[in-house]
């Protein structure tokens, strides 16, 4: 039975569903009969069997020659039809606005992909009006262009150009006929034969390349999968960099493919190839803004080249050392998850025709997950080198330091913890370090580290993120060496039983209800066998003075994620030489304690010179700042500071704030002039200001100004404190008066001053002028001050010392009362110097005796009013 107006269900049902009106099926199939509806049913029964065929058509891997074939058999068909001698079928690409065709060439008549661009010559006319041209003189038409309408060694004569239009009424291909048989040329007949069968051709290329295209989306799609699917597992930079370059070459059809890696600091693109053996993997380095790779990197944009050859940016240098040829260039960005370029993936060659449109689609989307899969490798790279860098850093502190996760089990322990419990790291064996990392890790820390205190502050912190300080703690361990003897007896533990060591050193813990009698490890005594407990006798006592300190580690969220256990050994040894180090050079301090701890415990006086130096407006120039920037900014500067007295032989006394104290000719006395070798530290911290500075001064930062003050005498020098809180310091006369000195260099409006005792010692060695002569607040006897300008050794410019002898004559003028003679050279000096502070105090203190003269008495001495 047949069923009347059934017509294509599958097509009405596709209509209908664009005009939301589905429910016409469920009507139409309600009223039919039984007969009629297994009718229908097999109408859309054989429908769905042909989509089906379609369907396997599109994942048939044979699918892309089949638009060559048929491309090849009409053109064979057309020439013979039209007796041509030459016939070329161009099919017309939307994306790229191009015609391309397959020519048979060479002597095996491969297939060659001709692409010409569509507004050239007489086929692109065609393709871009529509219009057909039936040319009886090619070489007299205007349009006709020899390089892209006539085949390379053949003339060209006659020649008919026609349009091919797909079902709904666009332009597919241009067919192309040269030289019709018997020299003749083509007539209208030839035309209208062509257009009798031009209609159906344009439908079956349409729906060839209809094929053709959904069948590349498939296996594009699947590609793009997978390739995702093994970015995706690999943690490793360069495993990722391989995946990309194989999965981007699989995925495009490509022969080559690179991925280059952008590198900021240097301006570079960077990429890992396999050499030509193939054996080794080397690094190649490339300007990121030069070449293909490189106009890519720098603009963000995409290139699709499809002539290497003929685009200025290409350089052919490497395919002519190679020999290898460039056809084709697909170019693309690579971004990470924050839109920032970090790559470049550059395929080379297409193995069929040239990059397309949607190449560059898939590519794109392939480049999105490569950009992600190398940022978490970078990531994940930027992890391990973090860790190893904190590990460097843990190892590198001479604290004992221990982290722990939530349960107090040690995580990580450094080398300086693994000495505090007595390992002897020098004689230690790769296999006993390994043991006692393992004996020590996983292992609550109270286990293995007897100090008192120490589980209840932990967990305190751990629970409550309290941090807890606990002095002078004492730790009590012992240091087994395990004798040959026991290695070798049945009951010895396995990690002794080893011939490759003549010993192994074992950590012992006293028992805490019998401090005589020690555990190994501090673990049951029944693993050890015949070691069982070890009485003081058989083991090496260790004793520590310890600062405890207790930290909790947290994480971004300011939540406790683990423990951090601090142990400072303040051992006398080791106390009295760390101390010796924070304020004077190793060599200083190992003269000093050559002598013996006494030696600085005891009281000296000696002769000294003593330098202060403070940060002018530190206030103002911190404000604006959060206090790790502060400290950043301190340690820095200080930094500087006091490698400028270390190199001049001095001692750090001490940090105040942001002011150091530093004494030349203490504890040790010098060979040297002390008060030239603090003069000389001096005018050094001067010239590590201004470098300092540049950098402040290039950023708009504000600039750092200090004032140092310097003065000589005797003082005493000594520890202060007890033995275990002892602070060395020098005290007298000339430490108040250097304090003073810098103090007053803010009125002066001077960076470095002198006393007359310093001077004394260095007077042939520097250019100075008289500052004035003052009381300090609290004395009686003045003292003589100096401004220090340079070392002698440095020249002065004319200006400088013209303006250095008014100012000498003003004060020798303003000694002798002379104020008005005073006045007239000290404002001589001020048009050379306007803003010299000091030449403006005494022009002001010169007019301030001419209307009001001094008492006899007056010596000329200033007195200060504030400290």
């Amino acid at each position: 039975m047949t069923l009347s107006n059934a017509g294509s269900v599958l097509a009405t049902l596709t209509q209908l569903t664009q005009l939301n009106r589905t429910s016409v099926l469920t009507h139409r199939v309600k009223d039919l009969s039984l007969p009629e509806f297994i009718c229908l049913l097999d109408f859309i029964t054989a429908e769905f069997q042909q989509f089906l065929r379609a369907l396997e058509m599109i994942n048939h891997e044979a699918l892309e020659t089949m638009l060559e074939q048929v491309m090849e058999a009409f053109t064979l068909k057309i020439g013979q039809l039209l007796q041509a001698e030459r016939t070329t079928i161009f099919l017309v690409d939307g994306d790229k606005d191009q015609l391309w065709a397959k020519i048979p060439s060479g002597e095996d008549n491969a297939a060659k992909e001709v692409r010409i661009p569509l507004n050239v010559g007489l086929a692109g006319h065609v393709a871009t009006t529509g219009e057909s041209l039936n040319i009886t003189e090619a070489y007299n038409h205007p349009l006709f262009n020899p390089e892209v309408d006539e085949s390379p060694g053949y003339h060209t004569n006659s020649l008919l150009c026609m349009p091919i239009v797909s079902s709904n009424k666009k332009i597919v291909a241009v067919v192309q006929l040269l030289n019709k048989a018997g020299g003749v040329p083509f007539d209208e007949e030839d035309e209208q034969r062509f257009r009798d069968f031009a209609a159906s051709i344009g439908i079956i290329l349409e729906t060839c390349q209809s094929f053709y295209m959904a069948a590349r989306s498939q296996r594009g799609a699947a590609a793009l999968l997978k390739a995702t699917q093994y970015l995706g597992q690999s943690l490793d930079l360069e495993a990722t960099l391989r995946l990309v370059m194989d999965q981007a070459r699989e995925l495009m059809q490509a022969d080559r493919s690179t991925l280059f890696m952008l590198s900021k600091d240097n301006g570079e693109l960077w990429s890992k190839v396999a050499t030509a053996d193939g054996k080794e993997i080397v690094e190649i380095r490339i300007s990121a803004n030069r070449g293909i790779a490189g106009y890519v990197a720098s603009t963000g944009q995409p290139l699709n080249i499809a002539d290497a050859y003929k685009d200025p940016r290409f350089d052919p240098t490497t395919d002519k050392k190679t020999g290898y040829v460039t056809r084709n260039i697909l170019c693309m960005p690579v971004f990470n998850s924050g839109g920032e370029l970090i790559g470049v993936t550059q395929l080379i060659n297409k193995n069929q025709g040239s990059f397309s449109t949607s190449d560059e689609e898939f590519m794109r989307a392939f480049n999105i997950q490569a950009g992600i899969a190398l940022e978490n490798a970078k990531l994940f790279e930027n992890v391990l080198i973090e860790k190893q860098y904190q590990k460097d850093i843990l190892q590198s502190l001479s604290d004992a330091v221990i982290s722990t996760d939530m349960q107090g089990r040690i995580v990580t322990i450094n080398d300086a913890a693994l000495g505090l419990l007595g390992c002897p790291l020098q004689q230690l064996t790769n296999r006993n370090r390994q043991l006692w990392e393992e004996k020590l890790t996983n292992r609550y820390v109270w286990e293995v580290v007897p100090i008192e205190h120490l589980q209840v502050r932990l967990q305190d912190s751990l629970t409550t993120g309290a941090k807890h300080y606990i002095p002078e703690q004492n730790l009590m361990v012992g240091l087994f060496q395990c004798p040959l003897e026991e290695i070798e007896t049945p009951n010895t533990p396995p990690y002794c039983q080893s011939h490759d060591d003549t010993h192994l050193y074992l950590l012992a813990i006293p028992k805490s209800d019998d401090p005589k009698t020690y555990s190994l490890w501090n673990e049951n005594h029944d693993n050890y066998g015949s070691l069982g407990y070890l009485s003081k006798q058989q083991v090496q006592p260790i004793e520590r003075s310890i600062n405890l300190t207790v930290n909790p580690l947290t994480n971004p969220q300011g939540m406790v994620r683990g423990g951090l256990v601090v142990l400072e050994d303040i051992s006398r040894e080791k106390r009295l030489k760390t101390t010796m180090y924070r304020y004077m050079t190793p060599e200083v301090a190992d003269e000093v304690l050559a002598l013996g701890e006494d030696a600085l415990m005891q009281g000296s006086k000696k002769d000294v010179t003593i330098l202060f130096s403070d940060i002018r407006g530190y206030t103002t120039l911190t404000e604006n700042l959060g206090a790790s920037e502060v400290v950043s900014l301190l340690n820095k500067y200080f930094e500087t500071m006091v490698e400028s007295v270390f190199e001049h032989k001095g001692t750090l006394d001490k940090f105040i704030g942001d002011a150091l104290m530093a004494v030349f000719g203490a504890p040790l006395a010098l060979k040297e002039n002390h008060g030239w070798m603090a003069v000389q530290s001096a005018l050094d911290m001067r010239w590590r200001l201004a470098k300092f500075n540049e950098p402040r001064m290039r950023n708009r930062q504000p600039l750092i100004h200090i004032g140092i003050g310097i003065s000589s005498g005797e003082v005493v020098s000594g520890n202060i404190g007890s033995h275990k809180r002892m602070d060395y310091t020098v005290i007298g006369d000339g430490v108040n008066l250097s304090a003073r000195l810098e103090s007053i260099t803010k009125e002066y409006g001077c960076d470095i001053i002198i006393s007359e005792y310093t001077y004394n010692l260095c007077r042939y060695n520097v250019w100075v002028r008289e500052l004035d002569k003052i009381r300090v607040k609290g004395k009686n006897q003045a003292v003589s001050i100096y401004h220090l300008i340079q070392d002698i050794d440095t020249p002065l410019n004319d200006n400088t010392h013209k303006f250095l002898d008014l100012y000498a004559k003003g004060r020798q003028a303003y000694m002798n009362r002379d104020f008005s003679m005073a006045s007239i050279y000290f404002e001589q000096a001020y048009q050379l110097e306007p803003n010299d502070k000091p030449v403006l105090i005494h022009i002001e203190r010169a007019k301030h005796y001419q209307n009001n003269p001094p008492p006899d008495y007056w010596d000329g001495v200033h007195t200060m009013t504030r400290k």
